[in-house]
This record gives structure tokens, C-alpha cells and sequence, in this order.
């Protein structure tokens, strides 16, 4: 009996570690200042590399906004995979659309077919979505890092459209991790986790982390961030390189792209334990750090299960059962200081009550999750766009 309650009490602290986690990193965090970087002198040459599964809709949009960036040095390359391209024409010479003879449905093998069909030897690559806008700083910003020594940054994804609650809710969501597993984790010397899209690395090192690998599915973010930290060097955060995102507007459209998002960190999360080995072989806080982070679930998973434990101690050990609320405490207060600590909008706070049904849905990702990387890699938006970017559109 002895050891069902050991066993009992070790399941209840890593479960519910992740609750107080965020605190702890909030509280460690003001201990360590962000430093200031200064300007770039010079203009590196960069790679911006657009890629496209299917659909071609939003391309005008996000090259239009690149083409206004205040930034002379950079060719973009679009790789228009499994598209029809008879439609797509622009007339500036930066803009390359590639168009690969056979599917490659895959994220890396998109990028691979960009860097081998370069039309000059770029120094750094930034990686976008077709769905994206980018700010007209966003070169710059991303140079400050990179003249400071970083060969990977990651840049912050805010919201192009708040038009629904889902919307609101996936801004929310992208607020609290770039706070937490963004600004906050590279402020204590570990990494910023990549988001997909918005992050820019030396093409030396991106093609030294992946070129070799053989990576199919969504999920290519995970394996590189774990690659770069594997080699100790730290993924540099930014929040003035600014890409804006667009957000899940649909119930449908939410199930099916969040089920490729689980389905990756049930394949990938063990990278978690082979980091916090070599932080500690390494004395390297930067792996440690980030190694623990790869092994928390996604919030819904860990805010269910620590549920469940709550109600299971309100019959057996009602201590435990105020232990659990006061986690809850923590970590809503961890919640709130992200949203408070970041520009964000007063729709996003008012969608908060949905959270509930945000996480029924959740939960049927997590059902449909062993499948989901055979289905459609394509994430169709139903929301139309304007390529004018807003600039006074987040309150306090």
C-alpha cells in the first residue's frame, strides 16, 4: 500500500509542476534584465522562404508585405507545393516561385527544394508562412540577434484576425507561449522555442541541423530546435520581429490542425529527456532548462489531468485537494500575467469564458491525433484578409 502512495504522490508532482512552472519562471525571470541590442550596421543577405500546400489565396498578401519591408538585401522563393501556379504573378525580380515537379508534403523538404534552387549564396533564411504578414522592421529586428552572436532567432507571431472566439482563444494561446516558452526562457540563458514560421537561422546551421534528416509529417520546428540545443547553441528571442499569424476562426478547422500539433509532441517530446542528460553532463543551463520544457504536455492535456487529480483528493486526502487549488491559483495568475505583460487586445480577455468549450475541442484533437499526419498537411483559413497591416489595433 506503501507504494501505490509513493507512486500516487510522484504522478501528482509531475502532473502538477507544470501548473507552478510559469510562476516560477516569472519569479526567476526578474532576477535576469533583457539586454538591449543595438542596430545593425550591415544588411546581411537573407533567404525568405514562403511555402504553400495547396492553396495560393493569401500568396499576394504576405509577398506584398515583405515587398515593403525596409530592407534592401533579400531575395523571397516561394515553393508552391502540390499548387496550381497559373495565377501567380508578380513583377518584382526578388519574388522566385518554385514550383516542385513532384509533391513533397513536407515542411523540410520545402525548404530544401528553396536553398538548392538559390539564386546567390544567402547568408541567413527566415522561414513564413503563406498565411502570414510580416512587419516592415522585420529583417532589421532579426539582425539585431544575429549581430550579437546568435545564429537562431525566433520572432513573435501576433494575431491577424480576432473576427471569432476561436480566433481570440489561438491568440491567447500564442501570447502565453511566447511569453513564457519565448521571452521568459531566453531572458534566464536557456532557448526560445520555435513557432513554426517567423524564426530565421544562418543557412549553415539550418542545413547542418536538418539536410541530412529524414522527417516526415508536421513537427520539423521540434526536431530543429531540439538539433540546435543538442549542440548547446540558444535560440534567440525577439519581440519586435513581428510576423502577424492567422488564427483558427472554425471549430473543424481548429480539431484538425490541433490533432497535427499533439500527434508531434507525442512523437517528439522524448528530445526532452536526451537534453536534460546533456544539460546536466554539460553543466548547461540552456539544456536543462529547455529540456524540461519539451517534456510538458499542451496545456489542455496537463490542466485535465491536474483537474482530475483535484477531484480524486476531495475524496482521499483534502490537504492535497487545497494543494491542487492553489496550483490552479498559480497558474491562472501565470496565465493572466502574460496577457497583462503583452499587448493584448480586450477581445482576447473577453473570450477567456470560452475557454471550456475551447478545450472540448481540444480534446477531440487528442482523439484524432494518431491519424492525424496522414491526413492533409494543409490548413485551409476561411478568413479574408487585408494586406494593409494594422499597427493600432492591441490594447493594453
Amino acid at each position: 500500500m506503501e507504494a501505490v502512495t509513493v507512486i500516487w504522490i510522484i504522478l501528482q508532482i509531475l502532473i502538477g509542476y507544470n501548473l507552478v512552472l510559469p510562476f516560477i519562471l516569472y519569479l526567476f525571470s526578474n532576477f535576469s534584465r533583457g539586454r538591449v541590442y543595438p542596430a545593425a550596421i550591415n544588411e546581411a543577405d537573407y533567404a525568405i522562404i514562403v511555402t504553400a500546400y495547396e492553396y495560393t489565396d493569401q500568396l499576394p498578401s504576405v509577398v506584398d508585405s515583405i515587398l515593403r519591408v525596409k530592407y534592401s538585401n533579400y531575395l523571397i522563393y516561394i515553393v508552391a507545393d502540390k499548387c496550381d501556379v497559373s495565377n501567380l504573378h508578380f513583377n518584382d525580380e526578388r519574388v522566385i516561385v518554385l514550383r516542385p515537379p513532384e509533391t513533397l508534403a513536407s515542411n523540410i523538404k520545402s525548404h530544401f527544394y528553396a536553398i538548392h534552387n538559390f539564386r546567390r549564396q544567402h547568408e541567413r533564411l527566415t522561414i513564413i508562412d503563406s498565411d502570414n504578414l510580416v512587419h516592415p522592421n522585420f529583417l532589421n529586428e532579426l539582425n539585431k540577434l544575429f549581430e550579437a552572436g546568435f545564429s537562431a532567432v525566433q520572432g513573435i507571431r501576433e494575431a491577424k484576425n480576432l473576427d471569432t472566439t476561436y480566433a481570440c482563444l489561438d491568440a491567447a494561446r500564442d501570447i502565453y507561449y511566447h511569453f513564457y516558452d519565448g521571452k521568459l526562457l531566453f531572458n534566464l540563458g536557456s532557448s526560445a522555442t520555435l513557432a513554426g514560421s517567423g524564426m530565421a537561422f544562418t543557412v549553415s546551421l539550418y542545413r547542418e541541423c536538418l539536410e541530412n534528416s529524414n522527417i516526415s509529417g508536421a513537427g520539423f520546428d521540434k526536431v530543429l530546435q531540439a538539433a540546435i540545443v543538442g549542440r548547446n547553441r540558444r535560440i534567440a528571442f525577439t519581440g519586435e520581429a513581428v510576423v502577424y499569424d492567422e488564427k483558427t476562426t472554425r471549430s473543424d478547422q481548429l480539431v484538425k490542425q490541433r490533432s497535427r500539433w499533439i500527434n508531434t509532441w507525442f512523437k517528439y517530446f522524448g528530445f526532452g529527456f536526451t537534453l536534460i542528460g546533456k544539460g546536466i553532463i554539460n553543466f548547461s543551463r540552456n539544456q536543462f532548462i529547455f529540456g524540461l520544457i519539451l517534456l510538458r504536455p499542451p496545456l489542455f492535456i496537463f490542466l485535465l489531468l491536474s483537474l482530475l487529480c483535484l477531484f480524486i483528493n476531495l475524496f482521499i486526502n483534502i490537504t492535497a485537494a487545497f494543494i491542487w487549488l492553489a496550483a490552479f491559483g498559480l497558474f491562472v495568475l501565470g496565465f493572466y500575467l502574460a496577457l497583462a505583460k503583452s499587448p493584448t487586445d480586450r477581445r482576447i480577455y473577453q473570450s477567456l469564458v470560452s475557454i471550456p468549450k475551447f478545450i472540448y475541442f481540444q480534446v477531440q484533437s487528442l482523439m484524432k491525433a494518431r491519424g492525424a499526419n496522414k491526413r492533409s498537411v494543409a490548413t485551409r483559413h476561411y478568413h479574408s484578409t487585408d494586406t494593409e497591416i494594422k499597427h493600432d489595433n492591441n490594447e493594453g
